[in-house]
């Protein structure tokens, strides 16, 4: 009886972030219905694009992969056998792409250093290191380009639906840590003090660890930069990646698979209020999507089946 209460005590939370999920994306399928013509019309002008910028775009989409994999061997000591580290991270993609809030990449990369040796709070504590590094880097690069672009970043007008939104959101999360995940986060985390040491003694780590995420968040600005010269969106590439950087950031904070639907609406959003017209904002939008998750979905799911054949994850 006991072991039965510890299970659907285990599995309630599950239930939650599937909800939130669920909420988000009928959001955004409601505002594409609303706002068709200008989705229909960015993608006739997506497919009339500069061929070479577009080629320019898949190249940097092909690099975050490998940025990733750099980034990921940099938050663990041990050395990581290469080509099944880069394939797990074009399988992690396409799997983040399926689950919200991340889970997806998560759960690939953990399976993956598992199967490498490492021990499950290594693992859990390596992710969050990486995770972490990701996060300070988007800062830092939002704090170098704003100067830049002065008064680009302003404070958009919310909903009182959308503020209650998020409020909502957040008290759940905060529930959720606070309550039944509270002993496992404290458990996964309880090593990542002294991995963060263990990384920065070694120089070559900690220069694969900031470097990779470094580069992976450059590269990502640098497809959606590419993607808006081939349909001539009106911003500087400077203005495309600071706007590029602060949306993903907060479309973060809503657990959405791959932030779909959540960075749609954050992009196009930015994109239109620094005064890009909306049928180029959706252009843009449309190709940044078309090269960073939907070419690559059917490749990443077929290389995450073949991974799990060999038993790498």
């Amino acid at each position: 009886m006991a072991a039965a209460a510890e299970v659907s005590v285990g599995r309630r939370p599950a239930y939650w972030p599937t909800l939130i999920c669920f909420a988000v994306l009928l959001g955004a399928a409601y505002l594409a219905r609303r706002h068709w013509p200008v989705v229909e019309t960015g993608a006739l002008r997506l497919a009339v694009a500069d061929q070479g910028w577009l080629l320019v775009g898949a190249a940097a989409a092909a690099g975050t992969w490998a940025a990733s994999a750099l980034a990921q061997q940099g938050a663990v000591a041990r050395r990581l056998p290469g080509t099944r580290l880069l394939a797990a991270q074009f399988a992690a993609c396409a799997a983040n792409h399926l689950l919200p809030a991340g889970l997806g990449a998560g759960a690939v990369n953990l399976r993956f250093l598992m199967r490498c040796g490492l021990p499950a709070g290594r693992s859990a504590g390596a992710l969050a290191v990486k995770a972490t590094a990701g996060a300070v880097v988007r800062l830092a690069l939002i704090v170098v380009l704003a100067p830049l672009c002065p008064g680009l970043l302003r404070a958009p007008h919310i909903s009182p639906a959308a503020v209650a939104a998020v409020l909502a959101t957040a008290f759940v999360l905060a529930a959720l840590l606070a309550g039944p995940l509270r002993p496992r986060c404290r458990r996964a985390l309880a090593g990542v003090p002294n991995d963060i040491r263990a990384v920065h003694a070694c120089p070559a780590r900690a220069a694969a660890l900031w470097g990779g995420s470094l580069a992976f968040a450059a590269l990502h600005a640098l497809v959606l930069i590419a993607v808006g010269q081939a349909v001539e969106l009106p911003l500087a590439p400077q203005q495309v990646a600071l706007l590029y950087l602060a949306a993903s950031s907060a479309a973060a904070l809503l657990p959405t698979p791959g932030g779909l639907g959540s960075l749609d609406a954050a992009l196009a959003l930015a994109l239109t209020a620094s005064g890009a017209p909306a049928a180029t904002a959706a252009s843009a939008v449309l190709g940044y999507r078309l090269l960073t998750v939907w070419l690559p979905l059917l490749p990443g799911l077929l290389v995450l089946a073949m991974l799990v054949r060999r038993k790498a994850l």
